[in-house]
């Protein structure tokens, strides 16, 4: 977690200290997650909780004015998972859907290429995991927090640089 924190402060910088402090809680949260998630299979709630509330404290102090894009990103990406999760309900949990929500609250708009890298991740196992096992690996449960999680980190990282030339090369561009 060292390391983590480190490598947010390196990137993000100490010039925007709401950034800072929701990075820094974010990862906090991201790694109980993953941890937990690889042990129990669970995304418990109460860290959910905490992380949300955590989120939206730090926001509405440091920069009130992003709660509402904030509460956007967190319905879309939750509202996402939550579709996939009534289409393909043994593959994803409702503790996914739920962290999708609250990983919107931190990352807003950057959000969407957190679970783009999350899935394209999670997919990449799965694939390994098919080609070195064959076709008995597709019955194994795979926790999807922990890749949720990196494409979170990656995404607090360099998510709004990623928005920023998606959207100059495919919409303006």
């Amino acid at each position: 977690m060292a390391a983590l924190f480190a490598a947010t402060v390196v990137i993000l910088g100490t010039d925007d200290l709401t950034a800072l402090a929701l990075g820094l809680a974010f990862c906090a949260m991201l790694v109980v997650i993953t941890l937990t998630d690889l042990e129990r299979r669970v995304i418990p709630n109460t860290v959910l909780l905490a992380g949300a509330l955590a989120a939206v404290a730090i926001a509405a102090v440091g920069d009130p004015s992003s709660l509402p894009d904030r509460a956007i990103a967190a319905g879309a990406a939750g509202g996402l998972l939550f579709l996939v999760a009534l289409v393909y309900p043994r593959g994803m949990g409702m503790g996914d859907v739920k962290l999708a929500a609250v990983m919107g609250l931190y990352l807003g708009r950057a959000v969407a290429p957190a679970l783009v890298i999350g899935f394209a991740v999670g997919a990449l196992v799965g694939l390994a995991m098919i080609a070195r096992r064959g076709s008995a690996a597709r019955k194994q449960a795979v926790p999807f927090g922990p890749f949720l999680a990196l494409g979170g980190v990656v995404a607090l990282w360099y998510g709004n640089a990623l928005v920023d030339w998606y959207l100059t090369t495919f919409i303006n561009g």
